[in-house]
């Protein structure tokens, strides 16, 4: 039995990928910040709700520790909390603006990966799946002829490019386990309008890569490290 747990999951892409896995048979932890909204999303699709604010370290440690006295240990973490902050243009991004998606995109990633390494290190296969954007792509959004470089959304896309360096970083630190970053596609939502996909079809991306430690998109020997989207590799 795969022990799966995922941030920001009580509606959308993450609902949608907390769906598919329990379905695949995955034990899976819907993190919410909210409990009663989490045990309401979870409830239908036979998953586990627990209380967690990436942005609250208490919330988060004591994830940690009930995931750790009720599943003794972790074998999937996919961080997918974020939210995408103003799309004012860069005249009018204050630091304000920043700290607050930074808080969520950013520090909120490393706070939950800091606290489940542990737990995730007692799985012969440990996967972390960071959800990131192709809007955190340099190379994407410095290509005029690109959808991406026309984001405007200064703090949204620079907290994206700090996950993808984010992961590199951890790929580097822990070699055993299979840690990528992810553009799932363009989901059509109230996050993004111009989305073109359905959170199902963005969400079975997210799953092949929760697999990754066995049977990922590449097969076994699935690479670590990577900013991947359905379609193959991410310009970073």
């Amino acid at each position: 039995m795969t022990t799966t747990l995922i941030t920001g999951a009580t509606r959308g892409l993450g609902l949608e990928t907390a769906r598919q896995l329990a379905g695949a048979g995955h034990t899976v932890y819907l993190g919410a910040r909210d409990l009663k909204q989490g045990q309401e999303a979870a409830k239908p699709i036979g998953a586990h709700a627990i209380q967690l604010d990436v942005t609250d370290e208490e919330s988060v440690q004591a994830a940690a520790k009930h995931v750790r006295a009720e599943a003794g240990t972790l074998d999937v973490l996919i961080n997918n909390a974020g939210i995408s902050g103003t799309w004012n243009p860069p005249a009018e991004i204050t630091a304000a603006d920043m700290e607050s998606v930074y808080a969520t995109n950013v520090f909120g990633l490393v706070r939950v990966t800091h606290a489940f390494l542990p737990l995730l290190d007692t799985s012969s296969n440990p996967v972390i799946v960071n959800v990131s954007s192709s809007g955190g792509s340099l190379t994407r959004c410095s290509d005029p002829t690109s959808l991406e470089a026309t984001f405007p959304m200064v703090a949204y896309c620079s907290s994206k490019s700090a996950v993808n360096m984010i992961t590199v970083q951890y790929a580097n630190a822990f070699p055993q386990m299979r840690i990528n970053a992810v553009h799932p596609g363009s989901i059509a939502t109230d996050f993004n309008p111009r989305g073109t996909q359905s959170a199902e079809e963005c969400a079975e991306f997210i799953v092949r890569m929760a697999d990754a430690g066995t049977n990922g998109p590449t097969g076994p020997a699935t690479p670590t490290g990577t900013f991947l989207e359905a379609d193959g590799p991410v310009p970073w």
